[in-house]
């Protein structure tokens, strides 16, 4: 029950704000547009940059369906509660606490669904910040799946206390949202090769502050 209350006020914050904000877009991977063929993609992206991405979907990518990766403790929960409310879904997992579970389940809903997306934070559910883990390129590695690395940056925002320095933008503030370029991964890859990959994710993602 709380975790529907305090879901209900998020969502009602998120709206509030984001009614204020300037929104611009730098689609580099085609995403968007009308006629794309792609069909799953994994979205990476910070888990400081969770607040915005409702919105971000529903302003841009409305017409692509899919699903979040979140976590089963109760902070996941409330993300549950807020992504129903923006008609998006999510498998219950965790990097710490059930990682092949999740990997597991991430790939099968993959494969299951073919023409829908999976929302990751690479970085996720309890850091380091912006420090890429392994489990997004394995996923992409196993289903074939590519990745669109997004960075988001604020031009005004509120850095909250928190492991990973979540953010809130402040009311009118810019934002500006970068769909960068697919990251497709083969599916045999070397130790070298899967540094190499993980290193340049990491480094787009953290192409904007």
């Amino acid at each position: 029950m709380k975790a529907k209350l305090f879901g209900h006020f998020i969502v009602f914050i998120i709206k509030a704000i984001s009614r204020t904000l300037k929104l611009s877009l730098d689609d580099r991977c085609g995403l968007s547009e009308e006629l794309t063929s792609e069909n799953s993609v994994i979205w990476a992206f910070w888990h400081s940059k969770v607040f915005l991405m409702p919105v971000i979907h529903k302003r841009f990518l409305s017409k692509r369906k899919g699903t979040v990766l979140t976590s089963p403790s109760r902070d996941g929960q409330i993300i549950v509660e807020v992504m129903k409310r923006f008609g998006v879904s999510a498998i219950r997992g965790s990097s710490n606490r059930s990682p092949v579970r999740a990997l597991r389940e991430s790939i099968e809903y993959l494969q299951s669904n073919t023409q829908s997306d999976l929302a990751i934070t690479p970085d996720g559910p309890r850091g380091p910040s912006k420090v890429l883990q392994p489990g997004v390129i394995k996923l992409a590695q196993q289903t074939g799946v590519p990745i669109m690395p997004i960075s988001i940056s604020y031009s005004k925002s509120i850095r909250l206390n928190t492991w990973d320095g979540f953010e809130i933008p402040m009311p009118f503030s810019t934002v500006t949202v970068v769909l960068h370029e697919f990251h497709r991964i083969s599916e045999v890859i070397t130790k070298k090769e899967l540094e190499d990959l993980s290193r340049d994710l990491e480094k787009v993602l953290k192409s904007l502050p």
